[in-house]
């Protein structure tokens, strides 16, 4: 493990980076932010992450929704996040130009839409429905090889937000539909992931209720991202 001592890491960015283990001790860390999949967190010999986690679920509901194994939660969940994500489209609509912007080196909106495109087709369609279709072209998948462009993703393209829109209205319809008939026990089953390399690669041998808890996750972690990064855009026009 490499050991940094008496280090200026002043301003460091540590992005996409696995810090498992992590110690950090007799540090100065004032004015930090820390996002990601964070568990078993001590600070100063307190352990944060439930702390963390009751505040989440105070601030956004829909996350006690999404963990639930009974369907009727799960198509509440489904509705709250859709509704959440058109309010968004309505305000990006009232400032053209913001959904293409970014800060921090973060997907704009209309990215992060398209990624939500990918994970339907992939989380959704594939996993939970056992589709062998090819994604949505518009789609933007995980940047790591062979899968950033493969499976019908093209690259090239630059939809319109209208565009985006149209095809997320129809995949949140496709999914809300499909929740209004599954059981617990079809969730409780084994995910039909198709033979292939095909993203996901991890998937197969999940249930699926988790294959949906991805969807449904990214769902709502990209709304919050998204929400986020337009207060930030907001707040730096307004100066």
């Amino acid at each position: 493990m490499t050991r940094y001592i008496d280090e200026d890491l002043h301003g460091a960015e540590f992005r996409e980076c696995d810090l498992t283990g992590a110690r950090l001790i007799g540090v100065v860390m004032q004015d930090a932010v820390i996002d990601g999949l964070i568990t078993n967190l001590v600070v100063n010999g307190v352990e944060v992450t439930e702390y963390v986690e009751a505040e989440l679920d105070r601030r956004h509901p829909v996350r006690v929704l999404i963990r639930s194994e009974d369907p009727a939660d799960l198509r509440e969940a489904s509705r709250q996040l859709h509704a959440g994500w058109a309010a968004t489209i309505e305000r990006l609509r009232r400032t053209p130009g913001i959904e293409r912007r970014s800060v921090n080196d973060e997907w704009s909106a209309v990215q992060t839409m398209r990624h939500l495109v990918f994970v339907h087709d992939s989380w959704f369609r594939r996993c939970c429905l056992g589709s062998t279709e090819l994604f949505t072209p518009m789609g933007i998948g995980p940047t790591v090889e062979p899968y950033r462009g493969a499976h019908g993703l093209d690259l090239s393209l630059d939809p319109a937000l209208d565009e985006i829109v149209s095809v997320r209205d129809a995949q949140a319809a496709e999914l809300e539909a499909w929740l209004d008939e599954v059981t617990a026990d079809q969730l409780a089953a084994r995910a039909p992931v198709p033979d292939g390399d095909v993203w996901p690669p991890y998937a197969r041998g999940r249930l699926v209720r988790q294959c949906l808890g991805t969807v449904l996750n990214e769902t709502f972690e990209h709304y919050r991202f998204c929400v986020r990064d337009l207060d930030l855009i907001e707040a730096q026009d307004a100066q």
